[in-house]
């Protein structure tokens, strides 16, 4: 995403004329040119005529619609609905938005620094930043918000309540709150500071050689937040380096290109851009001396690596960098800029489509071509271009960034999915934090065999269930069998297997123990360590990290799959 505003131009678009034929009558070839001079008036001729109908229909729908209408909500909506028919990156931002528009380019905002949702029908503290009011007042992860400034907020949603803890910094915010356990509600007086939500919100040593730098935005400062990290880790001894770029979604352009930086020389082609308006096809250099452009690096990605994270990792692919490990990327290869409207509000529209150094632009989806439905289609991979990156590796444009070693995350196994999605992990977590005050080193924390027992012991009775795929492969089989009129020739068959296979949520306790008690470790150092203690104990459970590593340990392996002969 570029955030910079378009210089200031009415100019029409330029449309080559094409030469007419040379024909007898050169009146026809006149005529021909007359046309297409009389093309950019047509244009605007339409533009104004649509203009006055929709301010003509607005006026008599305001005058006559049966009900009161309001006019900003029928408008936005009108807008909003015209924009959608572009793509899902083009918007309007009214006036009483520009705050959170502000808050999500820049990561800065004035707040108390927590990250409130609704749990159970219960506005709750999911987060808190180390550091800020909320932690420091010792609000923890788990607690209901009942009042803002002695506003009721049970009833409101977490969008609703940040606008009412934001404001000015200095000013004061008092919150109700109930803690799980207490029947007594308390209240907290904080007083609001501005908050800088950190891009790299983790960075540290995983072994004695290999420094982590977990990205997660590309907001104000992103470049020079990695490259304060990257520094840090060499200063302890890194020798080679994991850049976490996985459910980043991207953000400002030219931090892409200032982290491409630290790794690779000055004056080297980052990213061009190219777009209708000739003054936004444009190429970004490196303009800095890079931090180190030798140490190893592992970049890892998955399907929610967009943007500007697909900048970072095709420009590292593309000059054999560094190796990509996860999954294909997002696909996002459009950039996006502000335009200022009337009465402070904003339009964000499409500008530029982003290519990388070998040439390919990794758009996935063609918001100019739609279904029969209006669906926005997808590039198929058989029309994907070939690219080759510096040493001659075979890339290809038009679906993300594919990675040189796929390795799938982890799926959850059905008893998990319900644990996490019914709160029951989240919950224990908050009852184990209350019960314990503090807890040992990410590194020597660990839930043992009478932990466990006490988690498989709350947890019986509470509301959950789920349906695995031998029980949902079963019941298939089940229905085609009634379809195909096999059912009573395979009746005893099916409900003896569907005797075994039942599944029993005490067996399932016990034989996924190990996954159930990653995430039970994860939730509850949460709540002494914050986001921190997720990301330190996901690291001995997290394959494509743990695959990073095992590149970046074997010198001969990593520059193989560089030169594109092993992987």
């Amino acid at each position: 995403m570029q955030i910079n505003p378009i210089p200031e131009t009415n100019r029409p678009l330029k449309t080559p004329l094409r030469r007419p034929l040379l024909l007898a009558a050169g009146s026809i070839a006149l005529l021909g040119l007359g046309l297409m001079a009389a093309r950019p008036a047509e244009r605007y001729f339409d533009i104004a005529k649509n203009l006055d109908i929709f301010a003509t229909l607005y006026k008599e729908v305001n005058t006559y619609y049966v009900d009161e209408v309001n006019p900003n909500t029928l408008m936005k909506e009108g807008i909003d609905k015209m924009l959608e028919s572009l793509d899902p990156y083009t918007n309007y931002i009214p006036e009483d938005e520009i705050e959170d528009f502000r808050t999500m380019t820049t990561g800065q905002y004035a707040g108390i620094g927590s990250i409130i949702g609704r749990r159970k029908e219960r506005p709750t503290v999911l987060m808190n930043y180390d550091g800020y009011p909320a932690q420091k007042a010792g609000i923890l992860i788990g607690d209901e918000v009942l009042e803002v400034d002695g506003i009721d907020v049970a009833k409101r949603g977490g969008v609703d309540i940040s606008k009412l803890l934001k404001g000015q910094a200095g000013t004061k915010v008092k919150l109700k709150l109930r803690r799980p356990g207490k029947e007594t509600p308390f209240v907290v007086d904080l007083t609001r500071e501005r908050i800088k939500i950190n891009n790299v919100p983790y960075h540290g040593m995983i072994g004695a050689d290999i420094g982590y730098i977990q990205l997660k935005d590309f907001n104000q400062d992103a470049g020079r937040d990695v490259k304060k990290a990257l520094v840090d880790l060499k200063e302890k001894g890194a020798k080679s380096i994991v850049l976490d770029l996985r459910d980043n979604p991207g953000g400002l352009l030219h931090e892409a290109v200032n982290i491409c930086n630290l790794f690779l020389p000055k004056d080297l082609e980052m990213v061009s851009t190219k777009g209708k308006v000739s003054d936004w096809n444009k190429q970004y250099r490196s303009l800095s001396a890079p931090v180190d452009t030798a140490i190893p690096v592992a970049v890892l990605v998955n399907n929610y690596s967009a943007s500007a994270s697909e900048i970072v990792s095709g420009v590292m692919q593309d000059y054999d960098r560094g190796v990509l490990i996860g999954i294909r990327t997002y696909g996002k290869g459009l950039v996006q800029t502000t335009r200022p409207l009337s009465y402070n509000s904003t339009l964000k529209v499409t500008t530029a489509k982003y290519y990388i150094p070998s040439g390919r632009c990794i758009q996935s989806i063609d918001y100019s071509r739609r279904s029969s439905e209006g669906k926005a289609l997808t590039i198929a991979d058989s029309a994907r271009a070939a690219f080759k990156t510096r040493r001659g590796r075979p890339v290809y444009d038009g679906g993300g960034v594919s990675p040189d070693m796929e390795v799938k995350p982890p799926t959850l196994t059905p008893i998990a999915q319900s644990l996490v999605a019914k709160g029951l992990i989240f919950d224990y977590a908050t009852e184990y934090r209350l019960a314990h005050p503090t807890a040992p080193a990410v590194d020597k924390f660990g839930i043992d065999d009478a932990e466990y027992a006490r988690f498989v012991k709350w947890v019986s009775g509470k509301d959950y269930d789920y349906t695995t795929k031998v029980e949902t492969t079963l019941s298939d089989l089940e229905e085609t069998a009634k379809k195909e009129n096999y059912y009573a020739d395979i009746k005893d068959q099916i409900e003896s297997l569907r005797r075994k296979m039942t599944h029993n949520k005490d067996q399932d306790l016990a034989k996924n123990r190990t996954e159930i008690t990653e995430l039970l470790e994860q939730e509850i150092l949460s709540r002494y360590y914050l986001e921190r203690g997720i990301k330190e104990a996901s690291f001995d459970s997290d394959p494509q990290l743990l695959e990073a590593l095992a590149v970046l340990r074997s010198p001969a392996r990593y520059q193989g799959i560089l030169a594109g002969k092993s992987k």
